[in-house]
């Protein structure tokens, strides 16, 4: 029904709900999108019930008219309850909320043809050094200036000047062009009785309603394959289904494997898409003509116009946990998604977090086990090295026997992966003669040594600086020495020993798009790769037969530091890089290096004793009223004056509330007390599981006050303590 005046919520955060008048003939309802004038400016919005926002009361002689009603669907009100639920459980406004759902300022527009541009191969008369990092950067790109300037770290000013000089070239974009549509009866596959037991399980529940479903499969059982039975069910029902992936990298590999599934690819959302992508997505997704979606976690919010179905792919991972502005986990947001829309969700994984083996043992969860490898596969056998007794050499990091089972693997024409989950070359650089220790300016960390790149790199702000012939602090030359390995240092290790093997490092250096992780998916299924080097993003996702020797080079790292996931995390990092060894008909061998073989989890391992490793953990986290048996939410007080920092982190902590159930540890420096420049202050609020925390901090925080200087925010079930 057409509304007479309307409370819009904006996207700009700093507002509150604002009550608009509706001009005549402008229909609009509860979910419009629509052009809300605000003095000079007009902001993009979405009409809401009024119910359910407060807004200041403004009488109707003095209501703004809306500029404009923009032409895309309504916003559903599963999407909005979402939202709310959202905003509220993570302590986020509304409009940052939304900002998600609308992301895209060009699908607003309507139809229309864009202008993007790609490199001509000419090199422009007067080549300056900003213009041939341009160039080298983009190569094989295409994108609209902005893009591809930010792409190549420049400003837009070179690309146009690279426009002007005729190195690259206009090239026009259709903006709409219709997506190909997924056949459910394509290529089904052949499945073993286990997997067809599970693929039933999942399609019965097409249709009928909420039911979140754990598929817990060992790693290579066909989880995947499983899960695309449910997809086919969807598509005949002809709803739209949504598949979250962790990493932007396993979006190529999974494209491939749909394609063969369905006959065509899905419609892909990420970070790495063009504008023209994502617009031509985003109204793919809202009109219902995206069949099915495959994406990072910002996918979730999408305004899918007929959802069916959610899948969770790799649901322990914790880059799910979104880090900054909403600090939700697009886990346990895809399962309240699915309750609003009132469709099934499936989490995916071979290690799941205890939370969710929580949430199945209270009966929330349902379970479906995939206890045996595809096509009779076997699981690798698991040993450890105990760097105390077979140490290696002097300036090395590869033990002995590590060494022996890479130059025989090698002789067998059979492939290996080393994992660190380093990147670089070193984690830190000091001078040899007076101690210096290169840290980054802007935040409390060592810059990290990248040797293929010609580099010294902050991995938390991105700062970078070659690295310097002369120590900064006494003067002398060569006197720097890089200290402890990365991926690259065991690359170098690994050439050194075997010259002649071919070898590729695997980081979020070297496979930063889908199209790097296809380049890198068909050199090794084409045997042109004997040992890869990589860090967490090849401990999943990738399917290669010939693979048959994992080493972990340190399995002691993720054990390091107060984290209290850091012995789950370490188990399932080390399960899942595992998995990737003796996938196809011949088996494999996984050699763990560590100083400490006694150690819970890695006794866990070797002994395959997952199920013994969990109830551990689980019952150390009771005992200590951890997540999921407890709450925690971190209070994080940042500000490029220090002194103001701790200022303000006193008088919360002196406010904090004296409540039964609940305790407030801090102000204290966060362990990265400076981050991008800004000083950093942390607080921890612990509280039983019953307490409504959100509401404590809210009142909380909502009666103080501090300068526009500060920023004060709030991560509920945080995953990083930094």
């Amino acid at each position: 029904m057409a509304l007479p005046r309307v409370r819009v919520v904006t996207l700009n955060a700093a507002l509150g709900p604002l009550d608009y008048r509706v001009p005549d003939g402008m229909q609009v309802e509860p979910g419009s999108v629509v052009i809300a004038p605000l003095g000079p400016r007009q902001l993009v919005g979405v009409a809401w019930e009024a119910d359910r926002l407060k807004a200041e009361d403004v009488g109707d002689n003095r209501l703004r008219p809306l500029a404009a009603l923009v032409d895309v669907p309504p916003i559903r009100p599963q999407l909005r309850r979402l939202a709310e639920w959202t905003a509220d459980y993570y302590l986020s406004p509304l409009a940052a909320v939304l900002r998600m759902i609308l992301p895209s300022s060009s699908a607003l527009a309507g139809p229309k043809k864009m202008i993007e541009y790609r490199a001509t191969g000419e090199i422009p008369a007067r080549l300056t050094p900003q213009r041939e990092q341009a160039l080298t950067a983009i190569k094989g790109r295409q994108g609209t200036v902005r893009e591809l300037a930010a792409h190549a770290k420049v400003s837009d000013a070179v690309m146009r000047g690279l426009v002007h000089a005729g190195a690259l070239e206009r090239v026009e974009v259709e903006g709409e062009l219709p997506f190909p549509l997924p056949d459910p009866d394509f290529a089904p596959p052949a499945m073993s009785d286990e997997q067809l037991a599970a693929a039933a399980s999942l399609t019965a529940a097409i249709g009928h309603g909420f039911d979140p479903v754990l598929l817990d499969g060992v790693t290579g059982s066909g989880k995947t394959e499983v899960y695309f039975e449910a997809i086919a069910e969807a598509l005949r029902q002809q709803r739209q289904v949504l598949v979250l992936l962790p990493e932007i990298a396993l979006t190529e590999p999974f494209l491939t494997r749909f394609d063969a599934r369905f006959g065509c690819e899905p419609v892909a959302w990420h970070s790495d898409l063009r504008s023209s992508q994502r617009r031509r997505a985003w109204r793919a997704i809202a009109s219902g003509e995206a069949s099915v979606v495959v994406g990072a976690r910002s996918a979730l919010f999408l305004p899918y116009a007929k959802l069916g179905l959610i899948v969770v792919d790799e649901a322990h991972e914790p880059s799910f946990k979104q880090e900054e502005g909403v600090q939700y986990h697009a886990r346990d947001v895809a399962v309240m998604r699915g309750h609003f829309e009132e469709v099934p969700v499936i989490l995916a994984s071979a290690t799941p977090a205890i939370e969710t083996r929580h949430m199945v043992e209270i009966g929330r969860y349902r379970e479906l086990l995939l206890t045996a490898r595809h096509a009779g596969a076997t699981l690798p056998a698991i040993r450890a090295i105990n760097l105390t007794q077979d140490p290696p050499p002097r300036g090395r990091w590869l033990a002995p026997t590590l060494v022996a089972e890479l130059a025989a693997n090698l002789v067998a024409g059979e492939q290996s992966l080393l994992f660190l989950n380093r990147r670089g070359f070193a984690p830190l650089t000091l001078c040899r003669t007076c101690g210096h220790r290169f840290q980054c300016p802007n935040c409390t960390a060592w810059m990290v040594e990248h040797r293929l790149m010609h580099r010294l790199a902050c991995h938390h702000c991105g700062h970078v600086m070659p690295p310097p012939r002369l120590c900064p602090e006494c003067g002398d030359e060569d006197s720097l020495v890089a200290c402890g390995p990365g991926v690259e240092r065991i690359a170098d290790e690994v050439a050194a020993l075997f010259p002649d093997a071919r070898t590729a490092i695997v980081t979020s250096d070297t496979i930063w798009s889908p199209a790097r992780a296809a380049e890198f998916v068909r050199a090794m299924e084409n045997q042109e790769i004997d040992i890869v080097v990589g860090t967490q993003l090849v401990t999943k996702g990738y399917h290669f037969p010939n693979l048959t020797l994992v080493g972990v080079v340190d399995a002691d790292l993720g054990l390091q530091g107060g984290d209290l996931r850091a012995a789950e995390r370490s188990f399932q990092q080390i399960q899942q890089v595992a998995g990737r060894a003796g996938r196809g008909d011949k088996p494999g061998r996984v050699l763990v290096q560590t100083h400490d073989p006694d150690a819970p989890v890695i006794a866990a391992l070797v002994a395959g004793d997952g199920p013994g490793f969990y109830a551990a953990e689980t019952a150390a986290r009771r005992e200590a009223a951890m997540p999921p048996f407890g709450r925690l939410a971190a209070i994080v007080i940042s500000s490029e004056d220090k002194e103001e920092a701790e200022a303000v982190a006193r008088r919360i902590g002196r406010a904090a509330p004296d409540i039964e159930g609940m305790a407030v540890f801090g102000p204290a420096p966060a362990p990265l007390a400076m981050l991008r420049g800004r000083h950093r202050q942390r607080l921890l609020v612990h509280a039983e599981r019953k307490l409504d925390v959100q509401d404590v901090i809210r009142d909380w925080l909502g009666a103080l006050d501090w300068g526009s200087k500060v920023r004060v925010a709030v991560d509920v079930d945080p995953y990083s303590f930094l």
